[in-house]
């Protein structure tokens, strides 16, 4: 496996295809962002992420990694693209997997290795390999239930499991989950991640390896649920839920989680939709965690305007008031999902208010907050009327006014 494509250079796919340019392989990834192509050809990269930088701008200098808008042919093609959902009933939206399989079918050669990464419904591997059989017909391509017939495409679903911030170091310490339409397509799939990957490769079926992803998720969301519900029960009781958290951990079988203004990112707060929308009838606890921690921003922004309310109370016309964190965790940029954006979007309604947002990961607000002031933490003078903290930024550790409320 000399030759690698890797389509979609975000968050995932720009450090799996820096890593197999790293160990030897010769890399092309692609993706439809000129602005992403042309700094990671210069041997930066667009995203904040630990240690990327460095392997990426030793990867290019080499001629190991090319970033571009177009495919080339390779012996394997991995698949890194974004997956989200549509409508109320939060439907997938597989388009951008059926786009790359649009422009992959007329390179495809026998013998060639497929292998999507994208968190993706049960069933959806099966879907692409429809769409790249009806691009190609002089082709076989495997069938999920004939696992021990050959084809003369390789297939397999192969999901990543990395924490944002430590993304190169888990990429290769993790154990793999490989998911194969066939068993031959498990073994070709398993070769590609060696290249790279020193955790266990952990084979599978293409649906099993899918609906693993979505497991891994859907669990962390339903933990994340019990403690955010607890936050709301325990400010009802006037409780301090830090401290009952605290307390209640020390029984050595409990490790409930922290709190915080919800849940983001593109995974915990979009995957275990896929769960619901393909098992509606069933999926009951997965449902309500889901709707518990998306409803968490709508309660934290009511307890700030309830904040407001008092300080307007006591004779201040139009507090000055700041959002620390818009990012979906701590110490990263990346603002999907992120449920601070949505509560900083609200709070940008209101007129009666002079609002700050600090966010230290970014240069730049998204548009949907572009009426926002993005400032400097250092800008935050002492004589602010009051701070939220809505994300546990190392940058905010050392803040030391009187006046600030924490979610986190």
């Amino acid at each position: 496996m000399k030759n690698i494509c890797v389509f979609g250079l975000g968050y995932i796919g720009l450090p799996t295809a820096a890593l197999f340019a790293h160990h030897g392989a010769n890399v092309v990834g692609v993706d439809v962002n000129p602005h992403a192509v042309d700094t990671i050809n210069q041997g930066k990269i667009h995203i904040v992420e630990p240690g990327l930088e460095a392997i990426v701008k030793t990867a290019v200098d080499k001629g190991r990694l090319k970033a571009s808008l177009t495919p080339v042919h390779s012996d394997a093609y991995l698949i890194a693209v974004p997956t989200p959902f549509k409508g109320d009933n939060h439907e997938p939206d597989l388009s951008y997997i059926q786009a790359v399989s649009k422009a992959l079918a007329p390179l495809l050669e026998k013998g060639d290795v497929v292998i999507l990464e994208s968190t993706s419904p049960v069933g959806a591997t099966e879907q692409m390999v429809e769409w790249l059989a009806e691009a190609r017909a002089d082709l076989t391509f495997p069938k999920y239930h004939e696992p021990d017939i050959e084809a003369d495409i390789y297939v397999a679903y192969c999901p990543e499991r990395v924490l944002p911030g430590k993304v190169v170091e888990e990429l290769i310490s993790n154990d793999r989950i490989i998911g194969g339409m066939t068993k031959e397509s498990t073994n070709k799939a398993k070769e590609v991640y060696r290249i790279f990957v020193e955790g266990e490769l952990l084979e599978t079926n293409s649906r099993t390896a899918e609906m693993a992803k979505l497991t891994e998720n859907a669990s962390r969301d339903v933990s994340i649920a019990f403690a955010n519900e607890l936050s709301i029960i325990s400010d009802k009781l006037d409780i301090n839920v830090w401290e009952l958290i605290e307390l209640a951990n020390h029984h050595p079988r409990v490790n409930i989680l922290q709190p915080g203004a919800g849940v983001g990112g593109h995974c915990i707060a979009v995957d275990p939709w896929f769960i619901v929308n393909q098992n509606p009838d069933e999926a009951k606890i997965i449902r309500a965690a889901r709707e518990i921690n998306d409803s968490k921003p709508d309660w934290v922004i009511g307890k700030i305007n309830a904040e407001i309310d008092k300080l307007k109370a006591q004779g201040i016309e139009k507090p000055a008031v700041a959002l620390l964190g818009l990012a979906f965790k701590p110490n990263i940029d990346d603002l999907r999902e992120s449920p601070a954006v949505k509560i900083a979007e609200d709070m940008l309604q209101r007129s009666d208010i002079n609002l700050l947002l600090v966010e230290p990961n970014i240069k730049c607000l998204p548009s949907i907050l572009s009426k926002g002031d993005l400032v400097h933490i250092d800008d935050i003078s002492k004589d602010i009327d009051c701070i939220f903290i809505l994300v546990k930024h190392r940058d905010f550790n050392a803040i030391n006014f009187n006046n600030i409320i924490s979610f986190v």
